[in-house]
């Protein structure tokens, strides 16, 4: 099993017994225009889901009709991210259990497992009424799969993913960027690759050490 050591926790030992995956983006490559569907959505300063939940009807029906459309046509068009199946494979192999945590429809997270023959081990997605940046969904799947704060890492690829660990309390994130800047602010290490980050893993496991983050 692999072995961590959080500074943000006081460096104390832990053992990794669970990996929580965003998937837009970080288990699919998959191409959204943010700053255009938000202008259409008339979205300022707030998460898109908490946005359309205050709105009241029909303003709210026609708005996540429109969302919807952007994220279906998105999700048609999406590619397994490169290495992220044998990096999903390599954890089954340490018994290493795996989740899915995010902001989009539970249809198309369907579709997409699916279309890739992909499993995780406890999957949410918005229905759930738990949303990223929260750490509510996070905190719910520990809660499922039976994890401590520090027997879990989340691996994502934006802010959403460190807000959501960091209001959970997980200490250990990974980040899959090219923009290495764009999270210096933050605790997470990031990587330009999923091979990268599963020979990052291959190498804690196999030497038995420490993440030192």
């Amino acid at each position: 099993m692999i072995s961590l050591l959080s500074e943000a926790k006081g460096r104390i030992h832990m053992k990794l017994k669970g990996v929580i995956f965003d998937m837009d983006g970080t288990v699919v490559d998959v191409a959204y225009d943010w700053n255009q569907i938000r202008s259409e959505l008339a979205i300022q300063g707030r998460s898109i889901l908490a946005f359309l939940s205050s709105l009241k009807e029909p303003e709210r029906s026609e708005k996540w009709k429109l969302l919807e459309k952007y994220e279906d046509e998105a999700t048609l068009k999406a590619k397994l991210k490169p290495g992220i199946a044998r990096f999903l494979d390599f954890l089954s192999e340490k018994r290493i259990k795996k989740a899915l945590v995010t902001n989009n429809s539970q249809k198309n997270v369907n579709f997409l497992l699916k279309k890739f023959n992909l499993e995780f081990d406890c999957v949410i997605s918005r229905e759930s009424g738990l949303w990223k940046p929260s750490g509510a969904p996070f905190l719910a799947v520990m809660k499922k799969l039976g994890l401590g704060r520090e027997e879990c890492c989340v691996v994502g690829d934006s802010h959403f993913d460190v807000k959501a660990a960091d209001e959970a309390g997980i200490p250990c994130i990974f980040i899959l960027s090219e923009d290495r800047e764009r999270f210096a602010s933050t605790n997470a290490e990031v990587y330009s690759t999923v091979s990268k980050l599963k020979k990052r893993f291959m190498e804690l496991y196999s030497r038995k050490t420490s993440f030192n983050l």
